[in-house]
């Protein structure tokens, strides 16, 4: 696959069509906790269309389920020769192991994301399919996937300052941080340290622990850049991480459905 800037940089948006209960509350939620940016889809008219809006996705097919064979080939092979689908990678679920779809798919049709069975242990898949990704670079040069989030009720951060709470929005947030602005500029130190953070991302609030990093002028608001420290737990470094894949989810099926 030839890579655009954008995916290089960005990485790469990881799709998995008609994906089972196991796939869908188990592999996907793994991946997601490894940084890829992962999506379930259950349309394949609808990814499709989101696949000519973003160059050098993955699809991950799970011809398990749905459709007949003869109807997955078909789907299969369109959208990795149309020629308004660029950068694409595909890769074969399944359930059962079948040497003949196997080699059609591997040899005939020519995947380059491999042909993954199910019959293993989740971490044994999920460790397959991470290498899979590894391999055609799907996070990019990015370390962290990040939610932009502007403007979202009940999603905040709660900094102690002066005794008391100071209530911000969150422009956006990874696991390694977020960046925010505040209504009333509380002036913020670089370097400052905050060892309680209260961090509100719909129903759930999470304790942080965070170095300022910095500020800048965005669009007419002070926005600072708030690093988590290494003292903030790995429970709530996964919750954000579960939300961002939550959060994404929700905006793609938004966007699918227009």
């Amino acid at each position: 696959m030839l890579e655009s800037d954008n995916t290089a940089f960005l990485g790469r948006k990881v799709f998995f069509l008609h994906p089972s209960p196991l796939i869908e509350h188990q592999v996907i939620e793994e991946l997601a906790q490894e940084e890829f940016e992962v999506y379930a889809i259950k349309d394949e008219v609808k990814l499709r269309r989101l696949l000519k809006h973003y160059p050098g996705s993955i699809v991950f097919a799970n011809i398990s389920d749905k459709m007949k064979e003869s109807a997955w080939e078909e789907w299969i092979v369109s959208v990795m020769t149309t020629s308004e689908i660029t950068g694409l990678d595909v890769g074969i679920i399944a359930y059962t192991e079948d040497v003949n779809l196997r080699h059609k798919y591997i040899d005939q049709i020519k995947v380059s994301c491999g042909y993954t069975t199910m019959k293993a242990d989740l971490p044994v898949v999920v460790k397959q399919l991470g290498n899979i990704l590894d391999r055609v670079n799907a996070k990019g040069r990015r370390k962290h996937l990040r939610a932009v989030t502007s403007n979202e009720p009940n999603i905040s951060v709660n900094l102690p300052i002066n005794g008391t709470f100071v209530n911000g929005i969150i422009k956006d947030i990874s696991a390694a941080g977020l960046s925010c602005y505040f209504a009333d500029d509380p002036m913020l130190e670089k370097n400052h340290h905050y060892t309680d953070i209260q961090i509100r991302l719909k129903g759930q609030l999470l304790k942080m622990q965070g170095m300022v990093l910095g500020s800048r002028i965005q669009e007419n608001e002070k926005v600072y850049v708030i690093l988590f420290t290494q003292r903030t737990s790995s429970d709530a470094l996964a919750k954000t991480r579960e939300f961002i894949r939550s959060y994404l989810q929700s905006k793609m099926e938004l966007e699918s459905a227009n």
